[in-house]
């Protein structure tokens, strides 16, 4: 997975990144104040959207021209820091972004979560090992907000790939399903070109 992840940044594959970010995070994150954790981040823009809302804002990625790339293409300065996964820290933002392995990484705790592209980037065999490393670095009732997706995947795989609600519910029973709308208008062009006609995107939220 790793090295396939890392060949789609070189070769600018890209097609899940949103250039101005996730409109369901604008619309329904809710928090302020946190120390938010947004594992598998890209160079989303939305690392800076919640750190504009005075969010101390923590993004783990395994590739390197994605963290550069974040920070480069919003002229954001930065240093780095030695460890265990390289730190590139913010200059004037509170946005710091680990690169390496999530798997790895340990900087604890977080009293929230942001997920719009981790979870469903995962094949189904990875997804549990996924939660429980992402548990263990939340506290006990950090806030959370996940984008999953769920589409036919008889007419089209992922990666995105499809987690039904009852898989979710399974990891975070304390999740409430907020939207649901369909997004295959901004969805990867390898769905609509493999003939998929829906993709449902679904918010959840806690509390």
């Amino acid at each position: 997975m790793n090295e396939n992840w890392l060949e789609r940044w070189q070769e600018g594959r890209i097609g899940w990144h949103e250039p101005e970010g996730n409109a369901s995070l604008q619309k329904y994150w809710a928090v302020s104040g946190k120390r938010v954790l947004v594992p598998l981040c890209g160079k989303t823009r939305d690392l800076i959207w919640l750190a504009r809302r005075d969010n101390e804002v923590v993004g783990v990625e395994l590739s390197e021209l994605a963290v550069r790339a974040l920070f480069d293409e919003n002229d954001i300065a930065y240093s780095t820091v030695e460890g265990a996964l390289t730190a590139y820290v913010a200059t004037d933002h509170p946005i710091t972004i680990y690169c390496g392995d999530y798997f790895d990484f340990s900087e604890g705790p977080f009293d929230a979560y942001y997920d719009r592209g981790a979870l469903v980037a995962m094949p189904a065999n990875l997804r549990g090992k996924y939660v429980e490393h992402t548990r263990s670095l939340l506290a006990p009732d950090a806030a959370k907000l996940i984008i999953s997706l769920e589409y036919d995947e008889s007419v089209a795989t992922g990666p995105p790939f499809s987690v039904p609600a009852g898989e979710i519910h399974s990891y975070w029973p304390d999740l409430e399903r907020v939207a649901a709308y369909d997004d295959i208008v901004n969805g990867p062009p390898k769905f609509r070109e493999a003939g998929l006609e829906e993709m449902i995107e679904v918010v959840w939220r806690y509390p």
